[in-house]
């Protein structure tokens, strides 16, 4: 599936599907819990309106089915706002407000947002509480963690609706053509064998590397399969999501035609939200990357998420 310029896809339902972004290629699986029509992983992924800004985000909700599928749609509504947004830290901040606003017994989530750059190949990766993604570089053929187990400063890395959190840690991973991140919801990681033993994301990231040279569109599968070998049945007792971004290498090429259907959705909310209980317009942010270098693409190149 193509993405066009300032669309939002996802949901929180089984599918199996491939996407194609600007400069990214990603890989979608998500089977809900017990065979339902949807489950407790909420996953999206957007376009800005020039093509260069991907964001991606995957959220594991508290409990299953249509209880906790009932935020997704609020979820959208926040992916399209920030669409056009360079910067993802005001996302993320608002994200947490979502999940806070509900009802503290039964509501919070973990996730993990990046937002990928391709005039510069830089995929920002913000961690909410969530198992840590997982880096495979092509040039050494090895999978890494990415992310450390703490914090310096513990609380800005919580679930979300956990605390009134003003802002995340995030951090910039630069990716060569060919390599991939892998996310993952903690179902992966929560297998266990006879013994009881957790097989935990060092455990996870050798089983991927003991995959060998599988193409990243076959990974997840190759993965899966392993996985249902070694411990039948366990996959079966929680909503499993596995998200795959490869850079692709190539520069987003954008068609007049996309370019005008972009204006003209941006142009209909404009006039939508005149009504104040409408959604609000999807505005970019005033960095000098994304207005510039729109017009200008050397100025892709002097920005460096912080």
């Amino acid at each position: 599936m193509h993405m066009t310029c300032m669309e939002v896809w996802g949901g929180s339902h089984l599918t199996e599907e491939s996407v194609e972004l600007g400069g990214l290629d990603a890989w979608i699986y998500s089977r809900p819990y017990g065979e339902a029509h949807a489950g407790g992983d909420v996953y999206y992924v957007s376009s800005c309106a020039t093509g260069r800004i991907s964001r991606v985000l995957l959220a594991d909700v508290a409990g299953h089915g249509h209880s906790a599928a009932g935020t997704a749609a609020d979820l959208r509504d926040l992916m399209r706002r920030f669409v056009n947004h360079l910067d993802q830290k005001e996302f993320v901040r608002l994200l947490n407000k979502t999940f806070e606003a509900l009802p503290r017994d039964s509501f919070f989530a973990t996730a993990i947002v990046t937002t990928y750059f391709a005039p510069t190949r830089t995929l920002s990766v913000c961690n909410a509480g969530h198992p840590r993604p997982l880096l495979y570089r092509a040039a050494q053929r090895t999978w890494e963690l990415v992310g450390s187990h703490g914090s310096s400063a513990p609380l800005t890395n919580m679930p979300l609706g956990m605390l009134d959190i003003t802002e995340y840690e995030q951090f910039d991973v630069q990716l060569e053509p060919g390599d991939y991140l892998l996310s993952y919801s903690d179902a992966l990681i929560e297998c266990d064998g006879e013994d009881g033993e957790m097989l935990g994301e060092v455990g996870l990231r050798r089983t991927l590397q003991g995959l060998g040279d599988v193409p990243p569109a076959q990974t997840i599968d190759a993965l899966i399969a392993e996985l249902g070998r070694r411990y039948p049945g366990k996959l079966d007792d929680d909503d499993v999501t596995l998200l795959l971004l490869q850079a692709n290498g190539n520069e987003p090429q954008v068609s007049m035609a996309e370019k005008l259907n972009a204006a003209g959705r941006f142009a209909r909310t404009l006039v939508a939200a005149i009504d104040p209980r409408a959604e609000r317009p999807p505005y970019p942010d005033a960095h000098l990357a994304n207005l510039g270098g729109a017009l200008i693409p050397a100025l892709n190149q002097r920005w460096r998420a912080k």
